[in-house]
């Protein structure tokens, strides 16, 4: 894991953020850890509903177009 002291984070704080690994940031005071910055931890992703208003539906999504007899035999 990455340390890095106080005054050079608070000095390059947004890029820091902006290259965050995943186990994240121990920032230091003279040399003693006082803080440690991690990603938030993001949920899974609720697909239900998350495309509503972005995607359009083009023909007919409810059949193959394909005609079949289900009665038929082979």
């Amino acid at each position: 894991m990455r340390t890095i002291e106080a005054a050079q984070f608070k000095a390059q704080c947004l890029a820091l953020l902006d290259e965050l690994e995943s186990d994240g940031l121990i920032i230091t005071s003279d040399g003693k850890p006082i803080a440690r910055v991690v990603p938030y931890a993001q949920g899974d992703a609720d697909l239900i509903g998350s495309l509503r208003g972005r995607a359009r539906v083009k023909g007919d999504i409810s059949t193959t177009g394909v005609r079949w007899n289900a009665d038929a035999e082979s």
